[in-house]
């Protein structure tokens, strides 16, 4: 990667030696005419121009226009390759000018060898000292190609209430699907900033879940107002599509109960009622029927007398459903936290309502504890649901 980085700015510097002599001429060019139109007072146009980049520096450490100048320094990058870190972004962008910052926003859930810190999300923001310097590398650096990738290169704006939250996430999209059939389905609704498929760690296979980040929160919640449950052109089955929680929103709830609300449809709320988690629970769980204690802590290895799926999946046991619930509600439930291979709702024959209690299978284990640490607890439609793998004993009832 940082061969094809050292390359890429070696051809930068070639444009950038065609450019500022093109910009030379002009400048030559444009005092010349200044000069044959104002004489004598032709100084004080060359004068002007220092004046304005004088005014900008300052503006940099100035309190009231601090915020102006940084919009005009601060770029977001968006489509950057999987593997590219920051030092590789920060030689990239400082063969254009000097660079103040460098951030590359990543997933720090997910951690793999390499990337100790996160797996990238595919965008950074890069700060520049000069404004000048940042538009040059709008100009000169937007639709670069690196590996499969094409650069989008471009002024991050201030934060306003008008483009908060416009993050959306989309589960139920098939395997198959890839980052430019995902924008294809949002594109209608307005511009993406950015987009992301997620796959299954270790390989290159979407996990059926993605993000797409729309330059304002109304084209969100249009794209919402229009796709969510609903089956798109291309696809077989229906989609949900929410809002996502965004980093630093009700931090204390992420520790407690990691990102279910984004997650949940709203008709599943309103027909089951809100999500509670009760407060200080302790760090162990009983099954219900199995008996078994289900430790919090998220042991390396399965405990004994847990069930493995034949397919290999964990099947995951859910009791004290409410009479109304179907499966659709436990595909809601599950699908955030990982692969799900199917779900059961056991009901009775006589009635055609839950009995109380159904299963899920998962292909990751991880995934599968994520899901009993943060479902095993919560209030479903007035019922605290308990939520554990399924042991032989609970199994003798299905």
């Amino acid at each position: 990667m940082t061969n094809k980085v050292l390359a890429a700015v070696q051809d930068l510097q070639k444009q950038q030696q065609q450019q500022q002599q093109q910009q030379q001429q002009q400048q030559q060019q444009q005092q010349q005419q200044q000069q044959q139109q104002n004489g004598a007072n032709g100084g004080g146009g060359g004068g002007g121009g220092e004046a304005g980049q004088t005014v900008a520096g300052g503006a940099a450490g100035g309190g009231g226009q601090s915020s102006d100048n940084n919009s005009r320094t601060n770029l977001i990058v968006n489509y950057l390759p999987q593997t590219m870190t920051e030092e590789e972004i920060r030689s990239l962008f400082s063969s254009v000018g000097e660079v103040e910052s460098v951030k590359l926003v990543r997933d720090k859930n997910v951690i793999y060898p390499g990337q100790p810190k996160g797996q990238s999300l595919g965008y950074g923001f890069v700060n520049y000292h000069r404004p000048q310097d940042a538009e040059q590398a709008v100009n000169v650096l937007n639709g670069l190609r690196l590996q499969n990738k094409v650069l989008k290169v471009s002024f991050a704006r201030p934060s306003s209430e008008g483009i908060k939250g416009a993050n959306l996430y989309i589960s139920g999209l098939p395997k198959t699907i890839t980052q430019e059939e995902l924008e294809t389905i949002f594109r209608p609704y307005g511009e993406i900033i950015t987009s992301r498929v997620l796959i299954q760690d270790g390989n290159d296979k979407p996990k059926g879940v993605g993000f797409i980040r729309f330059d304002q929160r109304k084209e969100a919640e249009r794209a919402i107002q229009a796709l969510n449950g609903t089956t798109p052109k291309g696809l077989t089955d229906p989609i949900t599509v929410k809002f996502s929680n965004t980093p630093g929103q009700n931090a204390a709830a992420k520790v407690v109960q990691p990102a279910l609300p984004a997650f949940l449809n709203p008709q599943l709320t309103r027909r089951l009622g809100a999500i509670h988690h009760p407060i200080n629970k302790g760090l162990a769980r009983f099954s219900p029927m199995g008996g078994e204690v289900l430790d919090m802590m998220l042991p390396a290895a399965p405990a004994n007398g847990l069930n493995v799926a034949p397919s290999g999946g964990w099947s995951i046991f859910i009791y004290n459903l409410a009479p109304e619930t179907e499966e659709n509600t436990l595909w809601q439930l599950f699908g955030p936290f990982g692969a799900v291979q199917n779900v059961k709702v056991i009901k009775d024959a006589a009635t055609n309502q839950c009995k109380g209690y159904g299963f899920v299978t998962m292909t990751n284990y991880e995934e599968a504890m994520l899901a009993i640490r943060s479902l095993n607890g919560y209030t479903l439609g007035q019922r605290v649901l308990q939520v554990s793998f399924k042991t032989n004993k609970s199994n003798m009832q299905h």
